[in-house]
């Protein structure tokens, strides 16, 4: 058993260590004094101070984060009300609608790009518009929807079903019901899709790339442009910021939840002294 034990806790560490090496070592050499991504130089913050004053990296950024932002909000909002809409419906319907909602999810990013492209395309043609900011907005909302709704589905699975109808006992109508009871009851379940969204949409460069168009360019479409002639130790230094950044949102989502998780089982324990 111990020889079993310490064989899993071997392949446990070299799976972290092949997951996170490389981004170990990208922030490292963040600091590096020089631009060699082998040979350390001394440690230096120039890098970040660039990073600042580079205007087309500091606008690819804030094209990223704007567009990730909105698309990771809308895509909770609408997430969030299909994911209630596919849990009230019967199982013969849901089960079909869940599994095409995985369609997106699970297949290639560039078929989603190249197919979402063609349609901006064509309807661009009848409507008059140009690939831009906005078909790269919807092109981002589209992908995130499936995985709040992922997240939320398991939260709406561990409510009663009793509550909709107590609520409404009480006076609710059907928008207070969703909006005090069930809300707050599947809301650790939005945040983490949220978060998954926004981390999707951030990381995104293929279907981006598609839908873009030439007048917007995000962060990772600038990197590829870049990465055609050298690496700049700037792009580590943006890439440790946005891990950085995102880390902590996860912490802060896990303590949370966890925090939430205590007081539910607390509850439960105390409810059977009460009665």
């Amino acid at each position: 058993m111990k020889r079993k034990n310490t064989g899993g806790n071997i392949l446990t560490a070299l799976t972290f260590i092949f997951l996170y090496a490389p981004i170990i070592v990208l922030i490292v050499f963040s600091f590096n004094s020089s631009k060699s991504r082998t040979i350390w130089s001394g440690f230096t913050l120039d890098w970040y101070r660039e990073l600042f004053r580079d205007s087309l990296i500091m606008s690819s950024l804030e094209t990223t984060l704007l567009v990730s932002v909105l698309a990771a909000l809308a895509a909770a909002v609408i997430g969030t009300f299909a994911a209630i809409g596919f849990y009230n419906m019967k199982k013969h319907w849901r089960s079909p609608l869940l599994m095409i909602n995985n369609i997106p999810v699970i297949n290639a990013d560039i078929i989603t790009g190249v197919s979402l492209s063609l349609l901006f395309v064509s309807a661009g043609v009848v409507i008059g518009f140009e690939l831009g900011f906005g078909t790269l907005l919807i092109a981002h909302i589209t992908f995130d929807i499936p995985y709040v709704i992922l997240s939320v589905m398991p939260k709406l699975y561990q409510l009663d079903r009793n509550l909709f109808e107590a609520a409404q006992d009480l006076g609710c109508t059907w928008f207070q019901t969703i909006y005090k009871v069930i809300i707050p009851e599947i809301m650790p379940g939005i945040i983490n899709g949220l978060l998954i969204a926004f981390t999707m949409s951030v990381d995104d460069f293929v279907i981006s790339y598609f839908t873009a168009g030439s007048s917007v360019q995000t962060l990772s479409m600038a990197i590829y442009a870049m990465t055609r002639k050298r690496i700049s130790p700037k792009i580590n230094a943006i890439s440790t910021l946005l891990f950085t950044v995102v880390l902590i949102l996860l912490v802060i989502v896990n303590v949370r939840e966890s925090r939430q998780q205590r007081k539910a089982d607390l509850k439960r324990e105390q409810m059977p002294e009460e009665v």
